[in-house]
C-alpha cells in the first residue's frame, strides 16, 4: 500500500505531459446520488492497472525528459496560411496525446540571467553638483510681494506689518500654497486689529495672484474696508456701591463718545482692580463685560458688573516661613497702624522695604480674612508675611583707576544679620597705589525705626599722596537715612562723630609746620534732597546735598584750633531726547575759623580727579609748595557739563570740567582751570561702567597730559 501511495505522489511531482481538465457539457447530468463512504469509486484492480510500473530500485535517478523539437523555421515559413491542426484533446478524444508548446525565452537578447552580479564597488558614484541642487531649490521656492490696502487710512498698517506672517517671511515661500495659507492668516489678523480699534463693520479680503511680467513671482494683497468706527454710548457699572459712592465708576475712565478701543477698555478695567484696593477694598472682583453694538448708529453700550467686597481695615501682622527676623521687626518696617483703612500701596511698600534689607530670597505678603468688623463697620484684614531667608553673607569687590591716585582695589565681607534683627558685621580692606587700609564696621539697619541706620566703625589707613603722607586711625559713629539702589529716597540725612589721630608729613622741608601728629574731633552732618529718577544713572531731575562739620584739632606741638568745614553740591539732568541727556554739576566749599596752615593737610580742601575736575590728577589743583606739590586750601569751586548720548548698551559722553582751590575761606571765580575730554559708557543692570579720558587746557609743568578714570556709575 505504501508503494502505491508513493507512486501516486510521483505522478503529481514528476514532470510530464500537461493534464487537460474538461468541463462537463450543460446537458450532462450528475448522478442522482453520490456514492456513500463505504462504496468504492473504482476497484483496486482498476487502480493498480492505471498506475505506471515502478522499478524495484527506488533510489535510482529519474530518466531525463526529452523536450519536443521546435518546428523548423522553413516549415513555418513555407506554410504561413495553413490552418492550425485541430487539437485532438479539444476534439474530445481523451486518449490523444497533448501537444507540447515550445519553450519561450523571456530574457532580452544579450542578457545573461545566470551571470553573477557585478560588485557594488565597481559602480561609479558621483554626487550631484551643489549648483544643480541650489538651482532645484530655487526652482521650488517662490517669491512674493505684500500689498496692504485700506489699513494705512486707520493707522494700522505699521502694526499689521509687525505681526504679519507674510511680512515676517520677507517675501519667500516654499510654494504658492504656503503663500495662500499666510494670506488667510493675515486676513484674520487684519480683521482682529480692526475689531480691536472699534471697526466692527470692517471687511477684509486676501488674494494671491501672479505678478505681471514675472514668471515665478506672486502678489499677496490684504485689502481692508474699515467702515465706520464704533464709539461708546451708555456706560454702566453695576453691583454693590462703595463708600464713598461711585469709586468703581470714577476709576473706570471711559467716557461716552470716545472710540471703542479694546486696549483702552481693558486698561480702564484693570485700573478698577488697582484703584479700589488703595481705597479700602482689597477683595474687588470684576464680572464679565457686556457690549451691545448698534449697526445703525455705530454706538456701543457698555456695562461691567463690579463686586467690591467688604470695606476693610488693617489688622495684625504675623510671619511664617524661613525667618530672618520676627514679626516685631516686620512691624517696624510698616508705614501703617492697625485699624487704619486698607491701602494696597502700603502693603507694597512693606514688601519693598523687606526686599531692600537684602536678607531674603523671596518675600510674600498675604491677606487673611478674619470675619471680624470694627466699630466703623470695616472688615478686619490681617497680613501674613511669608519669609524665605536668603544667604546672609556677601563678598564684594570694587576696582578703579585715577591718574594721580593710581589703582584702588576694595574688598568687603559682610554678614548682614549676624546680630538680628539686621545687625551686620562688615570687614573691609583697601589695597591701592596710594592708599592701603582696613576697617571693621558694625551696622544696624532699620534701627528702631524704618530707614534709620546706625554705624560704628574702627579704621586704620596709610595714604601717600602728592599733598601729604598720612598714617591715620579713626573711630566714627553715624546715624543716617540714605538712599540705596533699591530704595531711592527724596530726603536723606546723616549726623555723627569722628575721632581721628593722624601722623602726617610733607616732602617740602620748608613746610615742617604742616607735619606732625594731629588729634581731631568732628561732628559732621549732612542733608540731601533728591528729585532725580535714578541713583546711579539719572536722566531727569536734580539733587542738592549740603555738608557741614564743626571740628576741633590739636597738633602735638601746638594748641587747639577750631573751624567749620562746609560743602554744597548741586546737580541737574535735562533729557533733550530719548538718547541724549545734558547733565551739569556745581560744587562750592569753604573752611572758616582758622588759617590754612593750622589745619591738618588731610582735612583741607582739594580739587582734581575723577569725582572732581577731570583733566587733572587727584588733588592737583590749587596752591603748590616749593616742591610743586599741592598745598590744599580753604575754599573751592567746581563746575561740570557733559552730554550723555546713549545707543543701546553703550554711550559716549563729551564733557568739560572747570574748578580751582583757593587759600582764602571765601570761594572765588578767578584763575579757573579747565579740562576737556570724552568718556565711554557700558550700561549694565546695576549701573553704567565709566571710562573717562581728559586733558587739561593750558597745561602747566607737573600736570599730566592725559588723565584716565575708570569706575562704576556716572561722574555725578
Amino acid at each position: 500500500m505504501h508503494e502505491r501511495l508513493l507512486a501516486a505522489a510521483m505522478i503529481f511531482l514528476a514532470p510530464g505531459p500537461a493534464v487537460a481538465f474538461v468541463q462537463a457539457e450543460p446537458d450532462q447530468r450528475l448522478p442522482d446520488a453520490l456514492p456513500g463512504p463505504d462504496t468504492p469509486i473504482i476497484s483496486d484492480e482498476e487502480f493498480e492497472a492505471a498506475l505506471p510500473r515502478i522499478d524495484g530500485d527506488l533510489d535510482a535517478p529519474l530518466s531525463p525528459i526529452t523536450p519536443a523539437p521546435p518546428p523548423a523555421a522553413s516549415d513555418a515559413a513555407a506554410e504561413p496560411a495553413a490552418e492550425a491542426a485541430p487539437d485532438p484533446a479539444a476534439a474530445g478524444d481523451p486518449d490523444a496525446p497533448v501537444a507540447v508548446l515550445p519553450p519561450v525565452d523571456l530574457a532580452p537578447p544579450g542578457l545573461e540571467l545566470t551571470a553573477p552580479l557585478p560588485p557594488i564597488g565597481s559602480f561609479a558614484l558621483e554626487p550631484v553638483p551643489e549648483d544643480v541642487l541650489a538651482a532645484q531649490e530655487i526652482a521650488e521656492e517662490v517669491r512674493y510681494r505684500l500689498r496692504i490696502e485700506g489699513l494705512s487710512d486707520v493707522d494700522l498698517a505699521g502694526r499689521f506689518r509687525q505681526l504679519s506672517a507674510l511680512a515676517e517671511a520677507d517675501g519667500e515661500a516654499a510654494n504658492g500654497a504656503v503663500v495662500a495659507a499666510r494670506a488667510e492668516e493675515d486676513e484674520r489678523l487684519a480683521l482682529s486689529l480692526l475689531h480691536a480699534e472699534g471697526y466692527w463693520d470692517a471687511v477684509v479680503t486676501s488674494t494671491v495672484e501672479p505678478a505681471p511680467g514675472q514668471a515665478a513671482g506672486l502678489i499677496a494683497t490684504i485689502s481692508a474696508v474699515p467702515g465706520k468706527r464704533y464709539v461708546l454710548g451708555q456706560i454702566a457699572v453695576t453691583g454693590p456701591d462703595t463708600e464713598p459712592p461711585g469709586l468703581a465708576r470714577a476709576a473706570l475712565g471711559l467716557k461716552p463718545g470716545e472710540p471703542l478701543v479694546a486696549a483702552r477698555v481693558e486698561a480702564e478695567e484693570a485700573n478698577i482692580l488697582l484703584a479700589l484696593p488703595r481705597q479700602g477694598y482689597p477683595f474687588v472682583e470684576l464680572g464679565r463685560r457686556d457690549v451691545v453694538l448698534d449697526p445703525a448708529t455705530q454706538r456701543a453700550d457698555y456695562s461691567l458688573p463690579v463686586e467690591p467686597g467688604p470695606r476693610s481695615a488693617f489688622g495684625v501682622l504675623s510671619t511664617s516661613g524661613d525667618q530672618a527676623f520676627d514679626a516685631a521687626h516686620v512691624a517696624t518696617l510698616t508705614r501703617f497702624a492697625p485699624g487704619q483703612l486698607y491701602d494696597s500701596r502700603l502693603v507694597d511698600d512693606l514688601r519693598e522695604a523687606m526686599i531692600a534689607t537684602n536678607l531674603f530670597a523671596s518675600v510674600a505678603v498675604e491677606r487673611v480674612r478674619t470675619g471680624v468688623t470694627d466699630a466703623s463697620g470695616n472688615a478686619i484684614v490681617d497680613l501674613q508675611v511669608v519669609q524665605n531667608a536668603g544667604p546672609p553673607r556677601t563678598l564684594a569687590g570694587q576696582a578703579g583707576y585715577q591718574t594721580g591716585q593710581g589703582f584702588t582695589l576694595r574688598g568687603t565681607w559682610t554678614h548682614r544679620n549676624l546680630f538680628p534683627p539686621e545687625g551686620a558685621l562688615i570687614l573691609e580692606g583697601v589695597a591701592g597705589t596710594r592708599e592701603q587700609g582696613a576697617a571693621v564696621t558694625f551696622r544696624r539697619a532699620n534701627a528702631g525705626k524704618r530707614d534709620r541706620t546706625v554705624n560704628l566703625s574702627l579704621r586704620a589707613a596709610r595714604q601717600r599722596y602728592q599733598a601729604f603722607d598720612a598714617l591715620t586711625a579713626s573711630v566714627t559713629g553715624r546715624i543716617s537715612r540714605e538712599s540705596t539702589p533699591i530704595w531711592q529716597k527724596i530726603w536723606t540725612w546723616a549726623y555723627g562723630f569722628e575721632l581721628i589721630a593722624s601722623d602726617e608729613n610733607r616732602r617740602d622741608r620748608s613746610r615742617r609746620a604742616d607735619s606732625g601728629t594731629f588729634f581731631i574731633a568732628a561732628l559732621p552732618a549732612q542733608l540731601g534732597y533728591d528729585r532725580s529718577n535714578d541713583l546711579l544713572d539719572p536722566t531727569r531731575g536734580f539733587r542738592l546735598i549740603g555738608r557741614i562739620s564743626p571740628e576741633i584739632s590739636q597738633q602735638a606741638s601746638g594748641g587747639f584750633e577750631s573751624y567749620v568745614r562746609g560743602l554744597l553740591d548741586a546737580s541737574g539732568y535735562l533729557p533733550v531726547r530719548d538718547d541724549l541727556v545734558i547733565a551739569g554739576r556745581a560744587r562750592v566749599g569753604s573752611i572758616a575759623g582758622t588759617g590754612r596752615d593750622r589745619i591738618a593737610p588731610s582735612r583741607r580742601l582739594y580739587a582734581g580727579g575723577g569725582g572732581s575736575v577731570r583733566g587733572f590728577g587727584f588733588q592737583e589743583l590749587g596752591p603748590r609748595d616749593a616742591e610743586n606739590d599741592p598745598l590744599g586750601g580753604r575754599s573751592l569751586v567746581e563746575f561740570a557739563l557733559e552730554a550723555r548720548y546713549r545707543f543701546g548698551n553703550f554711550g559716549i559722553v563729551p564733557f568739560v570740567d572747570v574748578g580751582q582751590v583757593y587759600e582764602s575761606s571765601t570761594p572765588r571765580l578767578s584763575n579757573l582751570r579747565a579740562g576737556v575730554g570724552i568718556g565711554g559708557r557700558y550700561y549694565t543692570n546695576f549701573g553704567p561702567i565709566r571710562l573717562d579720558v581728559a586733558t587739561p587746557i593750558d597745561r602747566r609743568p607737573g600736570e599730566s597730559r592725559i588723565t584716565v578714570y575708570i569706575s562704576i556709575g556716572q561722574a555725578f
